[in-house]
């Protein structure tokens, strides 16, 4: 009998294994799949100085004044989220898009109920711009703008308008511009300091923290093609476009 018992529990061990071993294949072609083209593919912006060696990046003085702007003084009552892997961004900044307007959301309750689904912990492919703005939608009562292929001096004044408390702004763009390597990303805009022409953004990846850099270069990196729409990066805008 204790023999019979014995061959019960190396069976349920063996089944243990089995699925174990099954969970940690499926991850690792999981990530192949998803990550490896990433990894693969060259860089094409290798050659881009990072905006990391600009004084301005992570200046004490400058930051100080930026979180002093009316918008990023409403994100900075809440604790600031960052994201929790790499294909989080995009609910983290709603997450904090969110408490800047008092509405508590932690970034995993932002796709709680919704078709984005996380697989093993991850977002396949991560989201679009499109996507994105479902998700606000589904989450806030105001107006949501999806705005691409803006002009320079469009993007400009979009920026300048971020200081604008009745409104938020997400920011779609491509790190490579910026610091010469990475992919796409999202977060929040934070405000704007037009003395200096430096934009405030919000970056949601705890590595970076929040940064400011020069509009024209943010620009550069928002104007970029998302290889999952086939569309240009740009900005999501909540509230009226219009001031």
């Amino acid at each position: 009998m204790a023999g019979g018992k014995a061959r019960r529990g190396w069976k349920w061990t063996h089944r243990l294994l089995a699925v174990s071993g099954a969970a940690v294949l499926l991850f690792g072609i999981f990530g192949a799949v998803t990550l490896g083209p990433l990894l693969l593919r060259p860089n094409a912006y290798k050659a881009v100085a990072s905006i990391e060696t600009q004084p301005s990046f992570h200046d004490p003085a400058l930051l100080a004044r930026a979180w002093a702007l009316p918008v990023a003084e409403k994100y900075r009552q809440r604790p600031y989220e960052y994201q929790s892997n790499p294909s989080f961004c995009g609910p983290a900044s709603v997450a904090n898009l969110l408490r800047s307007l008092g509405v508590d959301f932690a970034q995993a309750d932002v796709i709680r109920g919704t078709r984005f689904q996380p697989w093993f912990g991850l977002l396949v492919n991560g989201l679009t711009l499109e996507e994105l703005a479902d998700l606000i939608r589904r989450r806030l009562d105001r107006p949501v703008h999806i705005v691409r292929d803006l002009s320079l001096a469009a993007f400009r004044e979009a920026m300048k308008r971020s200081n604008d408390p009745n409104r938020r702004l997400i920011v779609n763009f491509h790190r490579g511009p910026l610091f010469g390597r990475g992919a796409g990303h999202f977060s929040p805009v934070l405000g704007y300091l037009p003395d200096r022409d430096l934009v405030f953004v919000g970056d949601v990846n705890g590595d970076y923290t929040p940064f400011l850099v020069g509009t024209e270069r943010l620009w550069q990196a928002a104007t970029t093609i998302d290889s999952a729409s086939g569309k240009a990066r740009g900005l999501l805008i909540v509230g009226p476009l219009a001031p």
